[in-house]
């Protein structure tokens, strides 16, 4: 297995930094200042191609590898994470579930305008009372003849409220197991559907940009053909997902991880003090150099993951490699921002400074998609540790 990147994704990759560097760099302060949701910045990026990039032609998409896809986040996620994560969230958990577990004709019907970025999607697990633990979801969806009513609500959930959002998918109890277990199942709501209430966006440590909404869903009636995969698979779906979801956000991670490197050797040989810049000193020095280190061994870990699942690799190989990735980088991102801040001084609290909005949505990225102690859970598992 090969996980060097070929010359098409190097110029991908060019292709994505040239657009983030003119159509988001100019304006993305702003847009963090006013939780402003770019619609117009999101469209763009579907005629770029990328909400497409992983999907199948025939829905208007490009079939490229799940690589190009973890290039763009990157990409995206060096000039400002909320943009990144919008591609992310949009792919990984909008367009995936369905392109993976949809009928024909729920693809035919949802996923065109998807891809071509026309409309976003969003994937409801996180309630009030189930996060890391969403075996105990609490929102139930009862088959009343040939549609589903669903009642419950969930939080925290990306691309969920925007203009342009078109539907849902959500995690419901169906049922119950014959072992006692509850039978958890995912239904598409789609938005606009009577009942179903995207309250106000959230206030934020980061991620400013992103649009994240709780959800309400009361007496919501859906077509019963608006069941996503088999009915009872719908936690087990839901996981599925979550592991190429890891690997993708440890590319956003990466994309922090550079943006940090960059901010800070570019600082560190004009910042002077004591007579010189503030790069001869071993104190800033070697900090920059741990940055470098962080950058590298994260892109490596996760385009080895990528590779992975470009090389069809799935099971418990690739969800170990999935969790390496997504903790190594996660944390070292974070660690990234702290040093960047740190390196910046005075300044680098100050909000006119992008590394102060990193620091604020770095934070984000240990806990969504799956925390660190999630990780490590499963890595330990995987080592074959009978961890808890």
């Amino acid at each position: 297995m090969d996980f060097e990147l070929s010359r098409e994704h190097e110029d991908f990759r060019r292709v994505v930094r040239d657009f983030a560097a003119e159509r988001i760099a100019p304006h993305v302060a702003q847009w963090d200042k006013d939780h402003h949701f770019p619609v117009d910045v999101v469209r763009a990026m579907g005629d770029l191609g990328l909400f497409g990039l992983t999907a199948p032609e025939e829905y208007g998409g490009s079939d490229a590898d799940f690589t190009s896809l973890c290039l763009a986040i990157e990409e995206l996620g060096r000039v400002d994470q909320s943009i990144g994560i919008t591609l992310e969230a949009g792919v990984g958990l909008g367009i995936n579930p369905i392109q993976t577990f949809g009928t024909t004709e729920q693809k035919e019907r949802w996923l065109p305008d998807l891809v071509a970025g026309r409309a976003l999607a969003g994937f409801g697990l996180t309630e009030p009372g189930a996060g890391s633990d969403a075996g105990a979801t609490a929102t139930k969806a009862v088959l009343d003849g040939d549609t589903w009513v669903v009642d419950g609500a969930k939080q925290f959930i990306t691309n969920s409220g925007s203009e342009i959002t078109s539907l849902v998918t959500v995690t419901a109890r169906t049922g119950t197991r014959e072992d006692g277990r509850p039978e958890i199942s995912a239904i598409v709501v789609p938005a606009g559907t009577p009942g179903f209430v995207a309250e106000a966006g959230y206030d934020k440590l980061g991620w400013h940009i992103s649009d994240t909404h709780a959800l309400s869903f009361s007496g919501v009636r859906v077509p019963a053909d608006h069941l996503l995969g088999d009915r009872g698979r719908g936690y087990a779906q839901f996981l599925a997902t979550l592991d190429d979801g890891r690997v993708a956000i440890a590319a956003l991670a990466v994309g922090l991880i550079e943006a940090c490197l960059e901010q800070c050797v570019r600082y560190a040989g004009e910042r002077q003090t004591f007579g010189g810049p503030i790069g001869r000193k071993q104190g800033v020095a070697f900090q920059i150099a741990d940055l470098k280190v962080m950058a590298d061994a994260s892109r490596a870990l996760t385009y080895q993951a990528a590779a992975m699942k470009d090389a069809g690799i799935t099971g418990q190989r690739f969800k170990q490699a999935a969790s390496v990735a997504k903790l190594y980088s996660s944390e070292a991102a974070v660690t990234a921002t702290r040093v960047a801040t740190q390196v910046f001084g005075g300044y680098g609290f100050m909000e006119e400074y992008p590394v102060a909005r990193f620091y604020r949505d770095a934070k984000i990225l240990e806990i969504g998609e799956g925390t660190s102690e999630v990780q490590r859970m499963l890595i330990a598992r995987s080592l074959g540790l009978p961890v808890e």
